[in-house]
């Protein structure tokens, strides 16, 4: 029995199930601007679906033609994880041009090939290699410090896989076709997939009103923790930074911290709550919207 196309029929089934998990993401983010980023996610996994679905059919048998599929897919793949590095209002939409630009650039030596050097492998510059290698660590040094740092890594574990043979120092002549390897990627990729899509709930507040410090960090704990999860360290590490630069000048004794808001100062002093509750939305309205921010705020 031949394991090769039994091997493709997995990872297809695979990418199917990631691409489904990701489609639930894209829920769970709605009203971010992380929703263009799970977008991207379900066309890379549809688009890794359906070359490993033509390759289970017998297809892609010739070492260009295989080459250059496999280079779309992985540029298609490293899509997400740059659509977050622009998710913020209001550029976040052309930022999208700007992803869409890159990967279309990333496999343009898959398009030259096929077109200008019919027969031969896609000719990946050094430089390429090596961006596209950088970019998979970003996305995954983005999320590896939140809750969903095992997701992360089991997801880029998986993309490294795909991306194996356009990686520096691996003979692209040499890697493909590697059926294990992508077996074994396109079913991490799932298992991250579905790991992300498992939504954190907030701890319940309770029926005891809150006083003190304790009032503004559960105003704005729960949206930024949220943020945090859906954007990445980056993005959270911006909004406590710019947080924390108005509450020096304006004096309030609170800093923002990476994991959390950090009160400090009287506790019966909550003269500086409504503005700087105020300063954080503000901050917050350039990524999520206000029907996010109530989702995620406790009552």
């Amino acid at each position: 029995m031949n394991l090769l196309p039994c091997l493709a029929i997995v990872s297809c089934l695979a990418a199917v199930g990631a691409a489904v998990a990701a489609a639930g993401c894209l829920f769970a983010v709605r009203g971010s601007t992380a929703a263009p980023a799970a977008l991207w996610a379900i066309v890379a996994c549809l688009a890794c679906a359906f070359e490993m679905g033509v390759r289970a059919g017998g297809g892609l048998v010739d070492p260009s033609t295989s080459a250059s599929a496999r280079l779309a897919v992985a540029a298609i793949g490293l899509c997400p994880a740059m659509s977050l590095l622009g998710a913020k209002r209001p550029q976040h939409g052309v930022w999208q041009l700007i992803v869409a630009t890159l990967a279309a650039v990333l496999a343009l030596p898959a398009l030259t090939a096929l077109l200008v050097r019919p027969g031969s492998l896609p000719d990946v510059h050094i430089l390429q290699r090596g961006f596209m290698l950088l970019l998979l660590l970003v996305g995954w040094l983005n999320f590896a410090g939140t809750q969903r740092g095992l997701a992360a890594t089991l997801i880029v574990i998986g993309q490294l896989a795909i991306v194996w043979p356009f990686l520096p120092a691996v003979s692209l002549a040499e890697a493909l076709p590697q059926p294990i390897v992508d077996a074994i990627g396109c079913s991490l990729i799932l298992v991250g997939a579905v790991l992300a899509q498992r939504a954190k709930k907030a701890t319940p507040v309770g029926t005891v009103p809150l006083t003190g410090g304790a009032a503004i960090v559960s105003l704005i704990d729960p949206p930024f923790l949220a943020l945090r999860e859906t954007l990445g360290a980056a993005w959270a590490l911006r909004i406590a930074e710019r947080f924390d630069a108005v509450a020096t000048t304006r004096g309030w004794p609170c800093r923002l911290r990476f994991s959390g808001l950090a009160a400090g100062g009287d506790p019966t002093d909550t003269s500086w709550h409504r503005d700087a509750h105020r300063a954080f939305t503000a901050l917050m309205r350039r990524f999520v919207n206000q029907d996010w921010l109530t989702r995620h705020r406790q009552a």
